[in-house]
């Protein structure tokens, strides 16, 4: 070979390691997420395995319209995605941000996952299916008869215990004063607030960064 092809030779190749080099630095860049103290998820309502490489925790408003459209549009892509698949696990904690028809709703929820713990995703979307379109949001909606009316299409729940739950006998108080607990522990501001492995979403609505993050971590 030539002096002057060995020089080109010599030439391409080290280009190629200069990209190659820059290439994985920007990777590694991209890759850095800013990662705090991932949420407990004990004694929360969890799809899949709570011990997963990926936890995936929704902050949650039974009368939020954006909950709503986050679970008809977000939550079946990440189902079909990724949890019906191991490693991945996706947990509900309540937000009280709405006053107190978020509290009932809340209380129900417990109640129902307390009671029936396999029918408490189906409550779960019955009860966001059951939230008015936004021209009604404002009217209250979430009743006492409501949530026993739904109980009953979708669990096999005590009615009358779910009822007591409701009121100021309940005994799942406690675990919506933990959710809220953990609400403020967690600087959760708006709803829906989606947390992965410590990484709260700037934009719960972008599927883009939610696989990253899900990616990285598999």
């Amino acid at each position: 070979m030539k002096k002057n092809q060995w020089l080109v030779v010599m030439t391409i190749v080290a280009v190629a390691l200069i990209a190659i080099v820059f290439v994985l630095l920007n990777q590694d860049e991209s890759a850095t997420v800013d990662r705090g103290d991932h949420v407990s998820i004990e004694g929360q309502p969890t799809l899949g395995d709570p011990g997963a490489k990926v936890s995936i925790v929704e902050f949650g408003d039974y009368k939020c319209p954006s909950c709503k459209q986050w679970g008809d549009t977000i939550y079946p892509q990440l189902k079909a995605d990724y949890l019906d698949k191991e490693d991945v696990s996706f947990s509900y904690i309540n937000v009280l941000f709405h006053g107190q028809e978020s509290i009932l709703a809340s209380l129900a929820s417990e109640s129902v996952y307390e009671q029936d713990p396999e029918s408490f995703w189906k409550f779960h979307k019955a009860l966001y299916d059951a939230q008015p379109d936004s021209q009604q949001h404002d009217n209250a909606w979430v009743t006492v008869e409501k949530l026993k009316e739904i109980a009953s299409e979708t669990t096999s729940v005590d009615l009358a215990k779910l009822e007591q739950d409701l009121g100021e006998e309940s005994t799942v108080l406690e675990k919506v004063s933990k959710d809220d607990g953990l609400v403020k522990e967690n600087g959760v501001q708006f709803t829906p607030s989606i947390m992965i492995n410590g990484v709260m979403l700037e934009d719960p609505f972008d599927y883009e960064q939610i696989q990253q993050l899900i990616e990285q971590d598999l």
